[in-house]
């Protein structure tokens, strides 16, 4: 096939694009161009987007005897990602970037355009696997090392697009065989240190990075009851579980720490309580997608058995899950829809704008953004 590779200048892009040209497939590697925010360019930034790591896609694909290629898609990374990153915290939520960027970037805008140019797939460094049924239909799964696997992040992805992603990674035991197998092939980012935090904010001041761009205002921060018990300098800076920075000038009658249960934005209030208030129950999805062609209960609306995972290295949860659709004049049938998910066992400070991808087995079925999380608890005070 022709395969284009993406190559994000880390050693598990490097080495999947090198697996691919030992399979026998006509690669080229393209790394992309997302930010022109100054900071992300400089030596040691934090992000996955540098100059640096441009450099280190050609040296990998020099070695790989790869045609190599830089595509600036930094405009629409800004608009799809960025923006909407900070979107997303002014109206209260806690959005997952690199969800978006996989979504919006890698998986929509890459692939259209690789196809537009005749290849045949995209192949990516991450760590999960395209699994072919009897009937010739993709569908994701885990990877082999469940310490790596990123099908979570992945779990946007639609069954044509999958129909067109390579996972040369899927059945790698470990990441110290990607780094030694690196090694041997004379890859020079055998040891690169993995990337970390959001790209676009280099280092790490996600707070601080906020502050910049949206508009904060002193307000309440009050307890689960209602009773104000300290002042913050802007609730759009705040996330769903967080436990520092909170500076209450009325301890809690028990002693024990507090944690941001809900953010308000609209009264630009900040509710606090004990870390037992976050537990949440149930889960309301928005936006829902699948990964593959949905499975049988989908169209008939019949609930089915599943996992829940909230976070990209969360535990998943044993859930049941349904769809639920409403009446719409709206065409398109996707945003009628309603995942709801109620979970068997609570799961921790879940936010709004975070995403619930739903397993069965090793198999993603799908995924929504997280429009309400319930606590019962909190509900019956």
């Amino acid at each position: 096939m022709r395969v284009l590779a993406a190559m994000s200048g880390g050693v598990d892009s490097a080495v999947a694009a090198a697996r691919a040209v030992e399979a026998g497939h006509d690669v080229v590697g393209v790394h992309l161009a997302l930010s022109r925010m100054p900071g992300t360019l400089r030596t040691g930034s934090r992000g996955c987007c540098t100059i640096e790591d441009s450099r280190d896609a050609w040296r990998a694909c020099d070695v790989l005897g790869i045609p190599y290629y830089v595509w600036d898609f930094s405009e629409r990374f800004k608009e799809d990602v960025v923006q909407d990153f900070i979107d997303e915290y002014a109206a209260g939520r806690t959005p997952n970037p690199c969800m978006r960027c996989n979504e919006r970037i890698k998986f929509a805008a890459l692939l259209e355009k690789a196809i537009a140019l005749g290849f045949d797939a995209v192949c990516t460094g991450h760590y999960a696997k395209v699994i072919t049924d009897a009937e010739g239909n993709p569908e994701l799964h885990r990877a082999a090392d469940w310490a790596k696997d990123q099908s979570y992040v992945l779990g946007v992805l639609t069954h044509e697009q999958l129909k067109h992603s390579m996972f040369p990674l899927a059945d790698t035991p470990s990441k110290a065989e990607v780094r030694a197998e690196a090694e041997r092939r004379g890859l020079s980012v055998a040891n690169k240190p993995d990337s970390h935090d959001i790209c676009f904010i280099p280092d790490g001041d996600t707070a601080g990075w906020l502050a910049e761009k949206i508009e904060m205002s002193t307000g309440d921060i009050v307890d689960e009851t209602g009773t104000k018990v300290g002042e913050h300098p802007g609730a759009n800076a705040f996330t769903v579980g967080q436990r520092r920075g909170l500076k209450l000038g009325t301890p809690a009658a028990d002693g024990k720490p507090r944690f941001v249960l809900e953010i308000r934005p609209k009264e630009n209030k900040v509710v606090v309580g004990p870390g037992s208030l976050l537990a949440i129950d149930e889960i309301r999805g928005i936006k829902v997608s699948w990964a593959g062609l949905p499975i049988a209960e989908v169209h008939t609306g019949a609930e089915f058995a599943c996992y829940a995972q909230v976070r990209a290295h969360g535990d998943p949860v044993p859930a049941t899950a349904v769809v639920v659709r409403s009446p719409s004049s709206s065409a398109d049938a996707a945003s009628n829809e309603q995942l709801v998910v109620t979970l068997t066992e609570p799961l921790r400070g879940v936010a709004p704008g975070q995403t619930v991808v739903l397993y069965q087995g090793s198999r993603v079925l799908g995924q929504a953004t997280i429009d309400a999380a319930r606590s019962l608890q909190r509900a019956e005070l």
